[in-house]
């Protein structure tokens, strides 16, 4: 198909050509779920005659050789799994990948009370996906929340993760930071023409840096459903979830605590232009005796790691390759068009 395609103009056009970029995944991964378990200690806001144990059905996909070391993927407040296809793709013939929606975003089910969206639900629900998974042990790539969620998981149960991956991610993130992206979320958009879409997300997206518009347009796809209702495309997200993370974001996340206990080796990939992970922040992480830095140029919070030489660079990493340094920068490779 012309990648010129003029798939702006009519949802019938954007959803062939969105169609035609599944294609470059065919037979690579697997679709599938598990029943995530809510239990009753993180109901703590709901009516005690309204708590009891129940399923929510989490959606990921598999990549790789099931016997292959495990990657598990997870990403921010308002990401979808389909965000980490490009990493997954260029990682799969070494290891097994699994990305994973978290509950009320993406392809998973959604909880029942607004009050149940915490960090500790997250948590949670990322050692019942290893459980899920049999994993002894995984490498967690974590973006945004993702991070704050492996690195509170890495330090209580430190057996179960290998390695960490934070992307753009540390121990401290501001309030102020937190509060602007909270407004930007707690909101009802209706996207009417596939062109409002990706200007509209776009804009929202300018930090993921200089990415390909097939990678925009592939994962605004999948962060956005249509809506019969709304007669649009709407985001594919319970707005409770972003109700409870507005609140949550009075705060700064501050997991100082949980950073000092971590034993396993760590890279950081860090947007050069980020305003989640300052550069205070960043000098006191280096006094952990086993962080690698990547700086990514030209790119905020935070990068899509779809870039070839980046996902090179991860995988260096990953193998142990002790001849890219401690901290770089990492220049995107110039594709042909």
């Amino acid at each position: 198909m012309d990648s010129m395609i003029d798939w702006q103009n009519s949802w019938d056009a954007y959803e062939k050509y969105a169609a035609w970029l599944e294609t470059q995944f065919s037979g690579k991964l697997n679709a599938r779920r598990f029943d995530y378990q809510h239990p009753m200690r993180l109901q703590k806001k709901v009516p005690k005659r309204l708590r009891k144990v129940y399923p929510v059905s989490v959606a990921y996909t598999q990549w790789g050789n099931p016997d292959h070391p495990l990657i598990l993927c997870i990403g921010g407040v308002a990401n979808c799994a389909h965000r980490f296809h490009f990493l997954a793709d260029g990682l799969s013939e070494r290891y097994q990948i699994v990305c994973m929606d978290w509950v009320g975003r993406g392809y998973s089910g959604w909880l029942a009370d607004l009050t149940e969206y915490h960090l500790e639900t997250y948590v949670e629900q990322l050692k019942q996906c290893l459980h899920h998974l049999n994993a002894k042990q995984a490498t967690i790539v974590g973006s945004s929340l993702g991070g704050t969620v492996a690195i509170i998981l890495a330090a209580r149960h430190p057996q179960l993760v290998a390695k960490l991956i934070l992307n753009d991610t540390g121990p401290y993130i501001p309030a102020k930071r937190r509060q602007r992206r909270a407004e930007t979320l707690a909101r009802h958009y209706v996207f009417r023409t596939p062109t409002d879409l990706l200007r509209k997300v776009g804009v929202s997206l300018r930090n993921d840096g200089p990415i390909k518009e097939n990678t925009r347009l592939y994962t605004t796809h999948h962060q956005t459903r249509w809506s019969d209702e709304d007669s649009g495309r709407i985001y594919r997200y319970d707005p409770r979830a972003m109700l409870a993370y507005r609140e949550s974001a009075r705060e700064s996340v501050n997991v100082w605590t949980e950073w000092q206990k971590l034993k396993q080796p760590i890279l950081v990939t860090h947007g050069l232009e980020s305003d989640a992970l300052l550069a205070p922040s960043l000098r006191q992480m280096r006094h952990y005796s086993d962080i690698t830095i990547m700086h990514v140029p030209h790119t905020g919070h935070t990068p899509v790691l779809d870039n070839p030489n980046h996902i090179s660079l991860i995988r260096d990493w990953l193998t142990g390759d002790n001849t890219i340094g401690r901290e770089f920068s990492a220049l995107p490779q110039q594709e042909n068009t």
